[in-house]
């Protein structure tokens, strides 16, 4: 039967009543490479999620084609080396069907993936598999982390950005043949990953900055988890994506096993030549071979030993036979590796020794002495009342013209965030007369979740390679959150600048102000979340977020709108501890009262302890900028800053109270949302003046103070929340 047609235009959504294939095109029985692998690659699959009942056999054996072509004719990349700088990069955004990319792995001489390693999916030996459940970057082979579906779409674009900046900074004058920086990124995405919003926010930055690097392929099995994709979702994808500025491939009528129609879409992809990003739109029949093929049910659950023994039967197989791969097979991958090892030595040849030096040095984390030297020093720094957003602006001007692997970007609000700097570019398409891909600074558009998406993909694009840094407002990382997670989870260094921090942005009102979101970010493993004090603490956060020592972990700068004074104990140093000391009324190590507190509320609270010290109480100032940073710290360092007895540690910060319990015996903070109106008045109105924090704390020294004046500390459990709405 003749190849279906590649159709290069929109056409009506898949219908629930399309005709489902009950057979192969290719005969089960033939010699040819690629019937017999798609008959291997889909009984191991059923075999593979039957073995512990657990994990998704209907996308990888229904895409199992598609497979077969990206892995064996397609893409580029060297199983011996799965690091090698000029290889394409491969997302599966639709991560639940990892099985098709980890088989695949295997095939190709992925040394880690063994035979043995492929049976430990969903084992309950987890502590030595990497069959993770999704893909994981951590492994062989799997470029960024996914399973959030849409996400890796995000991290797809991202990663097809930083080619495009690479090779527009080291490719400037190379012609075609002598590039080094010419990669495809392939992702693959199912219906999922096509509705969720984030998916759809990326593919339209992508389409705007013209990404002809980039290919979609879309599984279009029209199967959620539900049902039928018609329960929700009717739309015309590829118009969709033609509105926003894609390239669209239709390989037409159901492609389960029509690798020639396959092979035609995906090189005309990979070979496109029409500035724009790729999509290719395959449909396909999930869980083909099953007894429930084209239905909900193989989705995500194991097909049963008796359907097992079908797929086998449909496909020529022996049924008593499990786990097993023809020879055959493995002879027609063996050209992956030898193909794989030419072309990155054809690659390492291009790569001239000036060059080289030059990425390697380029591609190297700075040193914190680095940092340190690049960033004014106190003396240099506004003396007067600064927005901590405005003091990193500062940071921003001085660190960005000397490392070019930093490229900052807004959502929208680059004039409010100061990620900006002189005689900066910015990154666009070329022809659009507004940039070029050469350029550091990214627009993003108003795609909060997105901009952290792609983020993640300009970062795992190559160790060190670029540090994104992505800003808005702080209650806007909320839409961000989820990659913000995955960033955390996959240890990549991202710099999120989150400005107009709290109550203090004033008039925009509650809708603006966080109140409880910092205890989100607090509470994510892996992620260092910054409040500075001031102008001199902002220093400090930035050279952390840039240290080398820091390279796997995000960081927000979570910026205050409202201007805060020099603090004359602020120290950079200090933020290195995550919390020190900052202002005391006295030398004693165990003072009456300490009060802890983050970003503008230490001014607050100095100014509120110096009346304290007037009334004759013993005071001490506590700036902690960054929670986890002190958790680390040793006891015996924590201990001289927040004494373990005889001293009452009450928390000042306009946030939710919840966490302080682990520092502090009572807090000052918010437990309503905020209100419209000018800042000084707002943080009067919910207690935050001097004054009342010092009578608030007062009040609570003298119900805790013995009769013979010793402090009695209150037991574990007794927190209390001084500013509790009447």
């Amino acid at each position: 039967m003749a190849p279906a047609p590649i159709i290069e235009q929109s056409h009506d959504a898949i219908r629930a009543d399309r005709p489902v294939q009950t057979k192969p095109k290719a005969s089960i029985l033939s010699p040819d490479f690629s019937a017999l692998t798609l008959s291997n690659v889909r009984c191991l699959v059923a075999d593979l999620v039957q073995q512990f009942n657990g994990g998704h056999p209907g996308t990888a054996m229904g895409a199992a084609a598609i497979g077969l072509v990206l892995w064996r004719d397609v893409m580029r990349f060297n199983p011996a080396d799965a690091k090698w700088l000029g290889r394409d990069r491969f997302v599966l955004s639709a991560g639940h069907a990892c099985l098709l990319q980890y088989v695949y792995l295997h095939l190709c001489g992925y040394k880690s993936w063994t035979m043995d390693m492929l049976k430990r999916y969903h084992s309950p030996d987890f502590r030595h598999s990497q069959s993770a459940g999704h893909p994981e970057i951590e492994y062989e082979g799997i470029e960024v982390t996914t399973g959030p579906l849409g996400q890796g779409i995000s991290n797809a674009v991202g990663l097809a950005m930083a080619a495009k900046h690479l090779q527009a900074t080291y490719d400037r004058n190379s012609s075609s043949d002598e590039a080094l920086f010419d990669q495809k990124v392939y992702c693959f995405s199912g219906d999922g990953c096509i509705q969720e919003g984030v998916g759809v926010e990326a593919a339209s930055l992508a389409g705007h900055l013209r990404l002809d690097n980039l290919i979609l392929i879309y599984d279009c099995n029209a199967i959620t988890v539900d049902g039928n994709i018609d329960l929700c979702f009717t739309e015309d994808t590829a118009a969709k994506f033609q509105a926003m500025n894609w390239h669209v491939i239709d390989v037409g009528p159901d492609a389960t096993n029509d690798v020639d129609a396959i092979t035609k879409a995906l090189r005309a992809a990979r070979d496109n030549n029409t500035g724009k990003p790729v999509l290719v739109k395959v449909v396909t029949t999930i869980g083909f071979g099953s007894a429930n093929q084209g239905l909900a049910p193989t989705h995500g659950a194991a097909l049963g030993a008796a359907d097992v023994v079908g797929v086998k039967k449909l496909n020529g197989r022996d049924e008593e036979l499990s786990f097993h791969v023809d020879q055959q097979v493995y002879d027609g991958f063996a050209a992956v590796q030898n193909r794989g090892a030419e072309w990155q030595q054809e690659w390492q040849e291009k790569l001239h020794s000036q060059l080289r030096a030059q990425l390697s040095g380029e591609l190297t984390s700075p040193s914190t002495e680095d940092i340190a030297s690049l960033l004014p020093s106190k003396e240099r720094l506004p003396t007067s009342a600064v927005p901590t957003r405005k003091s990193s602006g500062i940071a921003v001007e001085a660190i960005a013209p000397a490392l070019p692997n930093l490229v900052t970007g807004s959502a929208d609000l680059a004039a409010s965030t100061f990620v900006s700097w002189p005689d900066m570019e910015d990154f666009q398409a070329p022809q659009t007369g507004y940039g070029s891909y050469a350029g550091r600074h990214i627009h993003y558009g108003i795609r909060e979740h997105a901009m952290a998406g792609v983020a993640n993909g300009l970062a795992a694009y190559h160790p060190n390679a670029l540090v994104p840094v992505i800003s808005t407002f702080f209650m806007f990382f909320l839409y961000a959150a989820p990659a913000i997670r995955m960033a955390a989870l996959q240890r990549l260094r991202l710099i999120g600048i989150a400005t107009h921090d709290s109550i203090g942005i004033g008039e925009d009102g509650p809708t603006h102000q966080p109140i409880g979101l910092a205890s989100l970010f607090r509470a994510m493993p892996n992620l260092s979340l910054f409040r500075p004090a001031d102008a001199e603490e902002v220093m400090g956060c930035w050279s952390i977020a840039l240290s080398k020592e820091n390279e796997g972990v995000p960081s927000i700068l979570t910026l205050s709108r409202q201007g805060v004074p020099l603090l004359a104990g602020s120290s950079r140093h200090g933020v290195q501890k995550g919390a020190y000391i900052v202002w005391q009324s006295t030398d004693s190590e165990v003072p009456q009262v300490v009060l802890v507190a983050t970003g503008s509320e230490v001014a607050i609270a100095v100014a509120a302890a110096e009346k304290l010290a007037k009334a004759g109480i013993s005071a001490r100032v506590v700036s902690m900028p960054c929670q986890n940073i002190f958790d680390k710290q040793p006891g015996s360092y924590k201990s001289t800053i927040l004494p373990l007895s005889g001293s009452l540690i009450v928390a000042v910060e306009v946030w939710s109270s919840y966490g302080w319990a682990r520092y502090a015996h009572a807090s000052l903070s918010m437990h309503t949302f905020g209100l419209s109106g000018p800042q000084a008045q707002l943080y009067e109105h919910f207690g935050f003046s001097p004054s009342n924090v010092a009578a608030k704390v007062q009040e609570f020294l003298q119900r805790h103070r013995a009769p013979d004046g010793r402090i009695k500390t209150p037991p574990v459990g007794a927190f209390e929340e001084l500013l509790l709405p009447s």
